[in-house]
């Protein structure tokens, strides 16, 4: 299965699909992770009221963990929680509201919050024009990256953090220009380049972080609201062959629960340790690393 599972991953179209999960799904262990393996854990997952991050806490709830759902507006998300505390009567689900590309909002959130001990960086914006957030960062990268480091700092979770990255960062290097002021702006190519970021600095945050693990994981091509949205073509091109959002949550999951803690500091896709690079063009340069590292701190605000 080695073998295979290394062609499906390097020809991308089937190892991203649902065939691709199908396939190495067999050879996984039917009860890891354990069943209950999360009772007497708290979670915290953003961007949780739909797609990957309602499936993601679904899929801890069913694992025993009370899961907190942070989302940008409760009410938008009562229907989600609704249907996942439908689904799961046992389980416990909490609504809380915080904007995570907005660093003062994080700030009065982590002022009240509980501390997790797993949290998952699920939220994700794709914007078909240059916004900027609260602080007047360029909104995917203070979504995808700025907002995340600070959380995590400010709540100290005492297990595992999970990034929910993108296979589309193998399109892209290490940008020299993080905020995107550059022309011309495409939404999918800033998606791209802050999940690039969010895996390049994962090494680094495992420094940071110690002693708690840090991962970054990519989902697939999942069937998944933010997909049809943004990019309605190529979902519509792929639909016959996209994960189902249980499919693509699945490594979140499994690193969240897994026994005994996964690596710190790699990325990850079914289950499996993943190459940060495909292209020759994509590689990093150490010290361009560690300016997009500091940047990252400094802009931020984290130590």
């Amino acid at each position: 299965m080695t073998t295979l599972d290394t062609v499906l991953d390097r020809l991308i179209l089937p190892g991203y699909t649902t065939l691709g999960y199908r396939l190495r799904s067999r050879h996984w262990p039917a009860n890891d992770p354990a069943p209950n393996s999360l009772h007497g854990k708290r979670a915290l997952v953003t961007g949780a009221a739909s797609g990957l991050g309602k499936a993601t806490a679904a899929g801890l709830g069913r694992l025993g963990a009370v899961v907190h759902l942070l989302v940008r507006d409760a009410a938008r998300a009562e229907p989600a929680v609704s249907e996942l505390r439908k689904a799961q009567p046992d389980a416990e689900f909490i609504v809380d509201e915080c904007d995570v590309s907005d660093l003062d909002a994080i700030r009065l959130y982590a002022q009240q919050a509980t501390t997790p001990d797993i949290l998952i960086h699920n939220a994700g914006v794709l914007p078909a024009k240059r916004k900027e957030s609260p602080q007047g960062h360029e909104l995917t990268l203070a979504t995808h990256v700025l907002g995340p480091l600070l959380l995590t700092e400010l709540l100290k979770p005492t297990a595992r953090v999970i990034f929910i990255a993108s296979g589309g960062m193998y399109t892209q290097p290490l940008p020299e220009d993080p905020e995107y002021t550059d022309r011309p702006y495409r939404g999918a190519t800033a998606y791209a380049r802050t999940k690039r970021i969010q895996v390049e600095l994962t090494p680094l945050m495992a420094t940071h972080f110690a002693p708690t693990t840090i991962a970054t994981m990519h989902p697939g091509w999942s069937d998944t609201p933010g997909l049809t949205s943004s990019l309605p073509g190529f979902a519509k091109l792929t639909r016959p062959l996209l994960r189902s959002v249980e499919e693509g949550a699945d490594t979140a999951v499994w690193l969240a629960a897994t026994e005994p803690a996964p690596p710190t500091g790699r990325f990850w896709h079914d289950r499996r340790i993943r190459p940060t690079h495909y292209l020759p063009t994509t590689h990093t340069d150490p010290a361009r690393l560690r300016a997009m590292w500091t940047y990252c701190q400094s802009a931020s605000r984290i130590t």
